[in-house]
């Protein structure tokens, strides 16, 4: 098989298609600038997937505002969300090592704050908006794919998003009905997504639910998940992918059940429990997109080499299978890393 560009190569693993290798792709710009990433390692051995948004959400009755803020020398922001029904507000602050954001005030903080997030989210109307689509295609151009990223799904969304997940829980036990009622809007919008998303032109769709059991567990997640997902699948044309990074063990029957196309950033042994091996015998119709392990970054260069081996011994053959960067790399280690995951692609394919 002739060799392809990185983009052909992620696209064929999408459809279905043949590929000349496993891919090694980061999400844009995480561990490093793609640049500097290719003057180490060369520009055709990493592809980049790109986060974009090809629609907007546009609010009739609503205003956000969003002021910057520091607290102890960390940059951050105060949002302040306005709706007929009340204000809820927000605060949240950035490390400054990847920019990684995380929440010190949340949104919903007792059970009216859920008819305010409710009145947000019914007059919110999803707009398709090209452009993000365009310009990652046009800057990307062989080097990679945009990944079309959409909502979180309901459960996913309210804990990450919008309320703690202590608040939420306790919550469900004392306001089941208004809990509800937001979960039901969540999933109206959901579907407003993927009904613009369904008019355009797209390679696939990511759900960045990033499941993991322990949080979820099987009954939540076959209550609030799986039937998310195969409405979802069922409304567009396109694989749909969901953002699955952490222990899945008690999950993979229900997994196994979903009519999603792919895992994006599984994260295998030893940083969690699911191989990529066992994961493309379980699922037979799903590709798998792992995140390469991140403590493993730390290891010798030796080890690296050993551990991609053994990765691509595991499901290198599968056509279904690509080595990702998609959660932080430990600063600096990617040096040492990555031209040895290139090293073992290329010779596990001689």
């Amino acid at each position: 098989m002739a060799d392809m560009t990185m983009r052909e190569r992620m696209l064929a693993l999408v459809r279905g298609e043949p590929v000349d290798r496993v891919p090694f792709v980061q999400y844009d710009h995480l561990a490093a600038p793609n640049e500097e990433i290719w003057s180490t390692i060369g520009r055709q051995e990493m592809g980049v997937l790109r986060w974009t948004t090809p629609f907007r959400r546009d609010h009739a009755n609503c205003t956000r505002t969003v002021t910057p803020i520091v607290r102890d020398g960390l940059r951050g922001e105060h949002t302040v969300i306005e709706t007929p029904a009340g204000i809820m507000q927000s605060q949240r602050f950035f490390e400054p090592a990847y920019n990684t954001a995380w929440t010190a005030e949340h949104f919903v903080k007792t059970p009216p704050d859920y008819d305010v997030l409710t009145a947000w989210l019914d007059d919110e109307v999803i707009v398709a908006d090209v452009e993000p689509l365009a310009c990652a295609r046009r800057e990307l151009g062989e080097d990679g794919l945009p990944l079309v990223r959409v909502e979180r799904t309901a459960f996913q969304q309210l804990w990450i998003q919008w309320v703690s997940l202590d608040d939420l829980v306790c919550h469900m036990m004392d306001e089941p009905e208004r809990v509800a009622t937001c979960i039901a809007a969540l999933q109206r919008r959901q579907r407003d997504v993927f009904g613009v998303i369904a008019d355009l032109d797209v390679d696939f769709v990511d759900i960045p639910d990033n499941i993991t059991a322990p949080v979820i567990g099987e009954r939540w997640f076959r209550q609030y998940c799986l039937p998310d997902y195969n409405d979802l699948a069922s409304l567009v044309d396109v694989p749909v992918y969901v953002h699955m990074d952490g222990d899945l063990a008690p999950l993979y029957e229900a997994i196994g059940e979903s009519k999603i196309s792919g895992i994006d950033s599984l994260s295998p042994p030893p940083d969690n429990d699911t191989s990529p091996g066992a994961a493309l015998a379980m699922w037979p119709h799903m590709r798998v997109a792992i995140n390469f392990p991140a403590s493993v970054h730390l290891a010798s260069p030796e080890q690296v080499y050993a551990v991609t081996m053994d990765l691509l011994e595991q499901a290198g053959d599968s056509g279904r299978f690509q080595i990702q960067i998609s959660e932080n790399v430990p600063q600096s280690h990617w040096r040492q890393s990555f031209p040895q995951i290139v090293r073992a692609i290329h010779d596990f394919h001689d």
